[in-house]
């Protein structure tokens, strides 16, 4: 039978073994039937005839032009902003001060990224289509957009909180939004604002599709890890600097950066794709886990090493006491009791560009850490390589798309 909006209510409470058998199910829903579909929420249903996101009227995409991505890429999030907006205005009754807020913190959190996370759910997904022989419309593109943007507004959501947590000054080159004299802790109330956007939009664009329950899992899921892995990384602050240990690094990074910011956006495109083996996603998140580990140590070595102007923000890993990829190895294996007395003096206790943090920097170095760091970059990319043969639905380009990306970034 059809996924009905009571099948997704449902298996959101019930989780995993109702989501595998709706799941399953293959068959396509209608755009008409996308209407009847929201119509089965009654709880939810209100009495708005003008309201955007009710009133069956059909989508008008923008045009996605794949030689131009970025630019189409951002065209989306330009059309995402109008509709959420006037969805506030016309479904919320909210006034035009608040509508404008929105549209503000909106533009303020989503743009000045590389938006790697959400351009490569296009990419792999136009890579899995075409090997599928699936035909790729406009339509199929602005939709793999959408799911893009979804992580994207994810990704602002855990920035404008995680920004908050760490004190941060500075993201994307400009102040944090919190900063802003205007903001302040309301920024609270913007991330979860955030954070639901997305699941507005999922609703808007998918709830007719088949496969609407997985995208819901994989985002709520997604969520749930990362909060896991924010919570590892926060609760380093009650720990003492020898309970950071490489299991503790990789545990924080797995959870905290690898699955939203590299598994999340292929597993989209799969399940988009109809990709319904489960070998087929343990592979992907095997190689993508090992890609997202790697990365998070490149953040941890350009929070040291890397210029304001080259990363866009100012480091602050020292002055936040955190378990970082340099901090273990250095404390755990590399420095002398004398330089370990440095860090016991000053790590997590000093300011940003201050000397004592400067003494830090200049033992990583002299314990030898650059050279370190480029081994260990070179070894995560031929595990990354040894696996490339497994592959089978998915096409090893949608892999290398990402490794190119991410491999010897420099920002």
């Amino acid at each position: 039978m059809p996924v009905n909006a009571q099948d997704v209510a449902l298996g959101a409470v019930l989780g995993g073994g109702l989501v595998a058998m709706l799941c399953g199910n293959k068959r396509q829903h209608s755009r008409q039937q996308q209407q009847q579909i929201t119509n089965d929420c009654p709880a939810t249903q209100w009495p708005t005839e003008n309201r955007t996101w009710t009133s069956g009227k059909p989508i008008n995409y923008p045009t996605y032009d794949m030689s131009k991505p970025k630019e189409s890429f951002m065209a989306v999030r330009e059309f995402l902003k109008h509709d959420l907006c006037t969805d506030c205005r016309e479904g919320y009754e909210l006034p035009p001060t608040e509508v404008k807020w929105i549209e503000d913190m909106l533009s303020y959190n989503l743009e000045g990224g590389k938006m790697n996370r959400g351009l490569m759910v296009v990419e792999s997904g136009v890579a899995i289509f075409k090997a599928k022989k699936i035909p790729i419309t406009n339509e199929v593109l602005c939709r793999f957009a959408i799911v893009g943007w979804c992580i994207e507004y994810l990704q602002a959501f855990f920035l404008i909180t995680d920004d908050i947590m760490d004190d941060s000054v500075t993201r994307r080159g400009q102040p944090c939004w919190y900063r802003q004299k205007h903001v302040g802790m309301i920024a609270i109330n913007d991330g979860i604002t955030m954070e639901m956007c997305l699941y507005k939009i999922l609703k808007r664009h998918f709830a007719g599709e088949t496969y609407y329950l997985q995208l819901l899992d994989l985002f709520m899921e997604t969520t749930f890890q990362t909060e896991m892995g924010q919570l590892l990384d926060t609760l380093c602050a009650n720990l003492d600097l020898t309970d950071f240990t490489t299991t503790r690094w990789e545990l924080i990074v797995k959870y905290k950066t690898a699955f939203y910011s590299f598994y999340c956006s292929v597993a989209a495109g799969m399940i988009m794709s109809g990709i319904t083996n489960v070998k087929e996603y343990n592979l992907a998140r095997e190689i993508l886990i090992i890609m997202g580990v790697y990365f998070q140590a490149q953040d941890d070595f350009l929070d040291c090493y890397g210029t304001p102007e080259e990363i866009g923000k100012i480091g602050t890993d020292i002055q936040d006491k955190k378990c970082g990829w340099l901090f273990v190895h250095a404390f755990g294996h590399r420095c002398s009791l004398e330089e370990k007395k440095v860090f016991w003096d000053h790590y997590g206790k000093c300011k940003v560009q201050t000397p004592q943090e400067q003494r830090i920097k200049d033992i990583y170095t002299a314990v030898g850490m650059k050279e370190f760091y480029a081994k260990y970059e070179q070894d995560s990319y031929d595990r990354i390589m040894a696996l490339k043969d497994d592959s089978s639905e998915v096409p090893w380009e949608v892999f290398e798309t990402f490794l190119k990306k991410v491999y010897r970034r420099k920002k």
